[in-house]
């Protein structure tokens, strides 16, 4: 047994003072008592810690090269993806293993205890798959047993290069499978995943609508075997314009009509909806999975967060493109767009919970359902995962309540964050990953050749 005191920590009915909780032998909680006697070992303030739920690794490794305007005076997210596209063809198996590795140590740092990895490089560059098919799903594999993060691998399903099932192009062919060759994908990174411990987790993703045919969304659930369903919508303007002439729809209509979507789904983005399409994709139960820093940075447009929430919505929080790997400044940025759209303030509080508070525990339910990871309280019987921040910090000294959250989210940043367990492991120690010298030097020797060519 692990056993942890803290002063303040936030359990599943609200906030307590002088808890013990104890962690077993497998990663969970076992148990969880307040206003009692300091014992084991003194912590700082004891958060539930999320899961990432949206996260294209290999991206971390474009940070600050997309940020000139060449001729194009419509430089968008489409122009983007081409530069993106160019840039992973340069991508080995070797740096794809030392870049994830970076990222989810990142992640750990910054307060998430779990990885769901939207996965879709699969192929050497042309398109012909390596040896192994999951021979990249294993680098993600190897990058998790060093890092120890938890991890929800979702192998991407990507067959058509557009809504009008044109071929892919330079960069996509990386991506491609036909439905028979994506099964076999999917379990050959089940057996990839059984060499790590058993708070791991596989998935599916139907990549876009535009990337695979009505028929594929019809087989996701019998592809995931119980697992979780992720799948790209309503992100860009033209990509709902393109959905609606080929598949006469927008995206959330035709996915309402046409798809059993449920608890089991989390919809990526869903920044171009209208009010009727929010309210009725909140009802269905699906996690709606945002990525506020990089939707920023694509210019995506603002999620309609205010109405979601209102109608019971549940939301999970991912770094997507990995540019910057913050979780309070993604929280941060999510409720700023509220309030900058809305001419308003602290926009998604409550007359109960202030924004963090309802913003924080909001994303640790969601991102453990998005995950398909029990977790997300600090209770009895879920798996450790747990943050701890600095209560000796100069902003956090002498707060209590939500306003521990509300200073974290918007007046501090992840330099906070002290101790991170994921499943019980006791990875981020004094603000440090264990391993993170080992890391970072792997991924700068990996980073040279690429560099280089830059």
């Amino acid at each position: 047994m692990t056993t942890l005191w803290s002063p303040h920590a936030l359990l599943p009915d609200g906030w307590a003072r002088d808890v013990t909780v104890t962690i077993d032998a497998a990663g969970h909680i076992a148990s969880v008592a307040p206003d009692t006697e300091a014992t084991g070992q003194r912590v700082g303030i004891l958060l539930p810690a999320p899961a990432n739920a949206h996260s294209h690794a290999f991206q971390r490794a474009m940070a600050g090269l997309t940020e000139r305007r060449g001729l194009d005076p419509g430089d968008s997210f489409w122009t983007w993806r081409q530069l993106m596209y160019r840039f992973l063809d340069q991508l080995t198996p070797e740096q794809v293993q030392a870049i994830a590795a970076l990222v989810q140590m990142e992640m750990l740092e910054a307060g998430y205890a779990t990885n769901v990895e939207f996965h879709y490089l699969h192929h050497q560059p042309g398109g012909v798959p390596y040896d192994s098919l999951s021979e990249m799903a294993q680098r993600i594999v190897a990058a998790t047993e060093q890092t120890g993060i938890g991890l929800t691998l979702l192998p991407v399903q990507y067959q058509f290069g557009g809504c009008d099932k044109s071929g892919l192009g330079p960069g996509q062919i990386r991506f491609g499978n036909e439905p028979d060759r994506f099964a076999r994908l999917v379990e050959e990174s089940r057996a990839a995943l059984s060499g790590l411990p058993s708070d791991s987790a596989l998935g599916i993703a139907p990549h876009s609508l535009r990337a695979v045919a009505p028929e594929d969304i019809a087989k996701a659930h019998t592809l995931a075997n119980g697992g979780p369903i992720h799948l790209h919508l309503a992100e860009q303007v033209k990509e709902v314009e393109d959905v609606q002439t080929a598949w006469g729809a927008r995206p959330v209509e035709w996915l309402l009509d046409n798809a059993e979507v449920s608890d089991q789904w989390c919809l990526i983005h869903c920044t171009q909806m209208e009010p009727h399409e929010t309210t009725g994709l909140a009802q269905t139960g699906a996690v709606a999975g945002l990525c506020p820093i990089t939707e920023s940075s694509l210019g995506d447009g603002i999620f309609d967060g205010v109405r979601w929430l209102d109608h019971q919505g549940k939301i999970a929080i991912g770094s997507d493109s990995n540019i910057r790997i913050s979780l309070s400044e993604e929280l941060r940025t999510l409720d700023y767009s509220q309030r900058q759209r809305d001419r308003s303030r602290a926009a998604l509080a409550t007359p109960e919970l202030s924004t963090g508070r309802r913003l924080f525990e909001a994303v640790c339910k969601g991102g453990a359902q998005a995950a398909g990871r029990h977790s997300g309280q600090i209770a009895a019987g879920h798996w450790a995962d747990l943050i701890t921040l600095d209560d000796a910090h100069i902003d956090l000294t002498g707060q209590s309540g939500d306003t521990l959250l509300d200073t974290f989210i918007f007046a501090g940043d992840d330099r906070m964050v002290r101790d991170v367990w994921a499943a019980g492991r006791h990875l981020v120690q004094g603000g440090r990953h264990i391993a993170r010298d080992q890391i970072t030097s792997a991924y700068t020797k990996a980073m040279k050749p690429l560099r280089d060519l830059a």
